[in-house]
């Protein structure tokens, strides 16, 4: 059985829809927290059984006649989403798996100025230690992050953030359909893959001329001292935690983290990434 762990978050959602177009539905089990979540699967075929990242009980019954798990990297911030990866990576070993799939990032590195980069690295190192064959699949940083940073620029035409640098934006959907790849395919995709990314890198000074040509009215793009905008997005609501891991990540960006790409992706797929201009065009019509 193919287990997908975090099914009902984005990413593991678009996964199991590929698995369903590539296996039968009661070859795939899915482990989420909340099961009513997942009721539409269950009524598909797919095996729903509760299970937790950190609550590592619950995950040998959820992880039960494993051949394959894909865990779904853990949505936490700070040392508890090491421990929760080990322990869903712990949970597949002891099922049987003949094979883990994780779901790393492109810049994952133990130096990296972005947080989140520190733990897929450390969670990498966990997962070849483990003598079970193994993937890490280092995606491209996810496109769908701009929806965040794009909705003041539509309402008052300037696109004011930090100063950043180029980075490989990709779509969760080529992400999800290179992951189902790995979960099926023998030899698709082994050990820590090269990034997984679109094959562009865009700045925000290239955001704002994308959005420019798809809203038809001119987006400018102003860069904000780092503090400034800190203190602009915590008046606007933002919680300064949240503002500061913000920050990081436009820190990494400047750095060159995650100005590189590969044409692995789209081999895997089989077909061209999607661009940020077909992402953003979505995004604006989803407003």
């Amino acid at each position: 059985m193919l287990i997908v762990t975090g099914a009902t978050g984005h990413l593991g959602s678009l996964i199991v829809n590929h698995l369903l177009e590539r296996v039968p539905a009661d070859r795939i089990g899915i482990s989420v927290r909340d099961v009513g979540k997942a009721a539409d699967l269950a009524e598909h075929g797919v095996r729903v059984r509760a299970g937790d990242f950190t609550e590592p009980g619950s995950l040998k019954h959820a992880f039960e006649s494993a051949e394959r798990v894909l865990v779904v990297s853990a949505a936490i911030r700070g040392g508890g989403a090491l421990t929760a990866n080990s322990a869903a990576i712990d949970a597949a070993r002891e099922a049987g798996a003949q094979r883990i799939v994780y779901t790393s990032h492109q810049a994952a590195s133990p130096a990296s100025l972005f947080p989140p980069q520190k733990v897929h690295a450390a969670t990498e190192e966990h997962l070849k230690q483990q003598g079970v064959p193994y993937t890490a699949l280092r995606n491209g940083f996810y496109a769908s992050t701009l929806g965040s940073y794009i909705g003041a620029a539509l309402e008052t035409g300037t696109l004011a953030v930090p100063q950043d640098g180029p980075v490989s934006w990709t779509a969760h959907e080529d992400l999800a359909q290179a992951a189902a790849c790995a979960l099926t395919e023998d030899g698709a995709l082994e050990g820590i893959t090269p990034p997984l990314t679109a094959p562009h890198t865009l700045d925000f000074a290239d955001v704002a001329d994308i959005l420019s040509r798809i809203t038809g009215r001119t987006i400018t793009r102003v860069v904000m001292d780092d503090d400034e905008w800190t203190s602009t997005a915590v008046v606007g609501g933002m919680p300064r935690p949240a503002a500061e891991f913000t920050l990081t990540m436009f820190a990494a960006s400047r750095n060159g983290e995650f100005d590189s790409t590969d044409p692995t992706l789209e081999a895997t797929i089989g077909h061209p990434a999607k661009t940020v201009h077909e992402v953003l065009e979505a995004v604006v019509r989803s407003r």
